[in-house]
């Protein structure tokens, strides 16, 4: 059996990226604390956001989680889902898989140095006249943190993992010492009086709050026995995501803020209500070391596909050009963080629908290309199976496009303007076929230059 070699050309002594730090950069790849959840409460209300937060996991992420764990175990490359798709459904629709994602990370990445700055106007105000300049001054000293290589990367995400997820602790547990076990009572579950385009929004707060399992497997050569490690870290990842939302939910509901009040205050307020102004601060401060955290470790997975791209001649070849000091793709870095400086003036819920939107389409066509491989590769040795045959993962596979698809109507028909990044999505799905079409035609001529 032919498997696909790891895109590095980095010395075989390089450090690699252990279960503890891993499980760091999934936590700050897929969440970084529930930082960017406060509207969820205002969208379903109390009942409702509860439901929306148990229910989006169980469609959208246990699938994709699933997906990633046995895919990444056949084939734990640098490049990761751009080269599953490319060995299960060929190159023209691993290049849709990398032009997509490349798309939806930059809108990604844009949301977290404005949030950053969000967080930062809870001590002095009058940053947000500096929003420009301090969003660049982030983007850029990732950038050069992403180029250092993943170890730095996993280090400083177990160090921002423990400052964001400190203030949560106190807020909760203060919470039960302040509010009482009651606040905490499970109310009835149920959407009734939520509107389809509120649960829609709310599902796609959700949504994004939980996104990016697969792009924790683009440096999975840099990972030290990454077929064991993923499983066990993306476990532990997993629940201690869910656990820290839950909880901080549960507490927002329990203490009656308003919903208008968390969603334009943020977290920072919740924590004054419950705990004091030193709570407020704490947690202010830990969502600016959630957006650093995460713009870091999202950076780090995105670079590595234009890099795998470009070896395939589907992007410039100089993308593909390694740091000879640091064996990282420092060109694909400085790129990505390029584009995303020009994309920080949008605003959080269109950067957040516009995300979905196109991560969905790319998520879509993993989970083709895991049953494509179970039916043409059944006896390629998989350290990970999904417990599953091919029809059962079809049902599986079923949950997280319904989700989708739902809420995608809820923001098509949403009575506001969340109508029209939708829409703008749509058409950036559609420009993959654009783009195919130049790299086909660019492909032909250098061919015809070869031959002259």
């Amino acid at each position: 059996m032919v498997y696909y070699c790891a895109l590095t050309n980095a010395p075989p002594t390089k450090k690699l990226l252990r279960p503890l730090a891993l499980v760091a950069v999934i936590f700050f790849t897929v969440s970084g604390g529930p930082y960017g959840m406060e509207p969820l409460l205002g969208y379903g209300g109390h009942g409702g956001s509860l439901l929306i937060l148990l229910l989006t996991p169980l469609f959208w992420d246990i699938p994709t989680m699933l997906a990633v764990l046995e895919l990444n175990a056949m084939m734990p490359v640098g490049g990761g889902y751009y080269q599953w798709v490319k060995r299960g459904l060929g190159l023209r629709w691993a290049f849709f898989e990398g032009w997509w994602t490349w798309l939806y990370t930059f809108v990604d990445l844009a949301i977290y140095p404005v949030l950053f700055v969000q967080y930062a106007c809870w001590f002095l105000p009058g940053l947000a006249a500096w929003k420009i300049p301090i969003c660049l001054g982030l983007i850029w000293s990732c950038a050069g943190l992403n180029i250092l290589g993943v170890v730095p990367v996993g280090r400083a995400s177990l160090i921002l993992g423990t400052a964001v997820l400190i203030p949560f602790i106190i807020l909760f547990g203060l919470g039960l010492y302040h509010l009482g076990p009651a606040a905490y009572a499970f109310t009835p579950l149920s959407l009734k009086g939520v509107g389809f385009s509120a649960a829609g929004m709310g599902c796609y707060t959700v949504m994004w709050n939980m996104l990016g399992w697969d792009n924790t497997s683009t440096y999975a050569d840099q990972v030290e026995r990454p077929a064991r490690s993923y499983v066990v870290s993306m476990g532990i990842a997993f629940v201690l995501v869910l656990l820290v939302y839950v909880a901080t939910l549960m507490t927002a509901r329990g203490s009656g803020i308003g919903a208008d009040v968390l969603r334009d205050n943020g977290f920072p307020a919740l924590g004054v209500l419950v705990g004091g102004r030193v709570l407020g601060i704490l947690l202010a401060a830990g969502g600016m070391a959630s957006a650093v955290g995460l713009f870091a470790a999202v950076l780090l997975s995105v670079a590595q596909v234009p890099k795998a791209m470009a070896d395939d001649r589907l992007l410039p070849s100089k993308l593909s050009a390694l740091s000879p000091r640091f064996g990282t793709p420092a060109r694909s870095i400085v790129v990505c963080a390029g584009v995303v400086s020009v994309m920080i003036l949008w605003t959080f819920m269109d950067l957040v629908v516009i995300d979905i939107t196109l991560y969905g389409a790319a998520l879509f066509l993993e989970f083709i290309t895991l049953v494509v491989l179970r039916i043409r590769e059944p006896g390629t040795p998989r350290s990970f199976r999904v417990p599953l045959n091919v029809t059962g993962l079809c049902v599986l596979f079923v949950l997280p496009v319904g989700i989708y698809l739902f809420a995608l109507n809820g923001a098509l028909t949403d009575s506001g303007s969340a109508w029209k990044p939708a829409i703008f999505a749509l058409v950036l799905l559609v420009s993959a076929e654009i783009a195919w079409q130049g790299v086909r035609w660019k492909r032909a001529q250098t061919r015809k230059m070869d031959y002259i």
